[in-house]
């Protein structure tokens, strides 16, 4: 993906409109959603691909597998078959890098349904890493890991965030997709400055950023991805990304906009970033 790249979550309630973009350079697909053939989804090296994701990588659009479900931060060794459809997913979309969370989803058999924080202490660092390892071992291409917004912090952190992951990436070589609007829901959740968190952290190692929107629900920010972009998060993107010429992604995970909305959207993240506006694509000549 090219450095200076806006992006955008694919998702299927909104294909349609992603289509219509033009100046979208990547898009990032949830891995557990291309599972089974279906409907008029086809096959690409055994993993079902919609037609119209498939038409979008077709016009030189990279996609990125992102998976929600390997639980990398858990004491369990990761499931080998979430790491093989992790691997296809990125075979069948041609992908450049794969993406994940630094969290844990289940424990004991017994399965959250959310990204749950890694406790950060060493014990638990070591876990981590020894998962990342395996992982990219089974991978055709680099690992991204996210992280991650939580309404809590376990106790007795030996690493501030910033150590923590600065020192997973010296440990595995892992690359970064930095979650900008995350970090501002946990500085503004444990009344820290946003922006000093942000440029602490290690950047060196930047895959993509994710941008979303959220909001304040009984004086605690939530990470929601339902509500616009707030103006704080894009005030973080405009002193940080101007002098890094990272891909940024718009994440949506319901509520969707109109696609004037949707435009004016990913076109805040782009100015704010000093990148090229996104535009709709022409409508082709009627005969």
């Amino acid at each position: 993906m090219p450095g200076g790249a806006i992006g955008v979550g694919w998702r299927p309630e909104i294909c349609g409109m992603i289509a219509d973009l033009e100046g979208i350079a990547f898009c990032e697909v949830i891995a557990e959603s291309l599972s089974a053939p279906a409907g008029r989804w086809r096959r690409r090296t055994g993993i079902a691909v919609p037609d119209e994701l498939s038409a979008l990588i077709d016009r030189g659009v990279s996609a990125v597998p992102h998976g929600i479900s390997l639980s990398l931060g858990g004491a369990e060794a990761v499931d080998e078959q979430r790491v093989e459809h992790l691997a296809a997913c990125a075979r069948a979309l041609g992908s450049p890098v794969v993406s994940e969370h630094i969290a844990f989803v289940r424990a004991g058999g017994v399965e959250a349904g959310h990204l749950l924080p890694v406790p950060r202490t060493r014990e638990a660092l070591d876990a981590l890493v020894r998962n990342i390892s395996r992982t990219q071992r089974a991978l055709d291409v680099p690992l991204a890991v996210e992280n991650i917004a939580a309404l809590f912090e376990w106790p007795d952190a030996e690493f501030t965030e910033a150590e923590f992951l600065r020192e997973l990436v010296e440990r595995t070589g892992v690359h970064l997709l930095l979650d900008i609007a995350n970090v501002y829901a946990n500085a503004r959740n444990s009344s820290r400055d946003p922006l000093t968190e942000l440029l602490r952290l290690p950047t060196e190692r930047l895959a993509y950023c994710h941008i979303a929107g959220g909001r304040e629900v009984a004086g605690r920010y939530h990470d929601t991805h339902v509500h616009p972009v707030p103006a704080e998060v894009l005030a973080l993107v405009a002193e940080f990304a101007p002098s890094r010429p990272v891909p940024l992604m718009l994440e949506r995970d319901g509520n969707y906009p109109p696609a004037p909305e949707l435009l004016a959207e990913l076109n805040a993240i782009a100015a704010a970033a000093g990148r090229p506006a996104v535009t709709s694509r022409p409508e082709p000549p009627r005969t």
